[in-house]
């Protein structure tokens, strides 16, 4: 790999002004500030267990709810994540894990396929935590899925804390992340028999 997969956008629209910066090869920054307390933890977990560096500044309009600050943000950081891959060549394309978090259990699988598509399975009891709410969770999945142009599938397979439930599904994004977008120098082009990921 000769050079380093990263990439930057400034986005800014009259709700929100996102701001990203991410490297797939050199995690040694994670930096998070979107106004969402939860949301930026969240966000942080995603990046240490992918093994991404991530910078995010974010600001919106928060005076009436997180909903335009957390799409944005997956939609950005899903516009650089497939900008960063280039041409995909090399990449497993595939990745997997299943992530528990105490009494919680949560389940991602994605393929870096080129055809958006997402399916989201959990119930959050609690509808917010701090100053997100819970049912954004499944709003930044399906910005990042639909930007990045990746297949994703997420579920949380049971628990009881709502805290737990979520971490657990960012956890898990991180961790398959990592899986798929890791170099196979044994992958001659691009995994994919059509001979192309777009």
């Amino acid at each position: 790999m000769s050079a380093l997969r990263k990439a930057a956008k400034s986005r800014k629209t009259n709700e929100t002004l996102i701001e990203i910066a991410v490297n797939l090869d050199d995690p040694a920054e994670v930096e998070v500030s979107t106004g969402v307390g939860f949301f930026d933890h969240m966000l942080e977990l995603f990046a240490r267990h992918g093994r991404i560096g991530l910078v995010v500044k974010a600001s919106g309009d928060l005076y009436i709810d997180g909903h335009h600050t957390v799409e944005d943000t997956g939609i950005v950081l899903g516009q650089l994540v497939r900008e960063a891959l280039g041409d995909k060549k090399g990449i497993t394309r595939y990745g997997s894990s299943y992530v528990p978090m105490d009494e919680a259990l949560g389940f991602v699988a994605l393929d870096i396929s080129g055809r958006p598509f997402l399916h989201f399975e959990a119930e959050f009891e609690n509808p917010k935590l701090g100053n997100f709410d819970t049912e954004l969770v499944r709003e930044f999945f399906q910005a990042f899925a639909f930007q990045a142009a990746v297949t994703l599938h997420a579920r949380v397979l049971y628990g009881a804390n709502t805290h737990h439930k979520i971490e657990s599904l960012f956890k898990a994004l991180g961790r398959a992340f990592h899986q798929a977008v890791e170099v196979d120098p044994e992958i001659k082009g691009v995994n994919s028999t059509k001979g192309l990921i777009e």
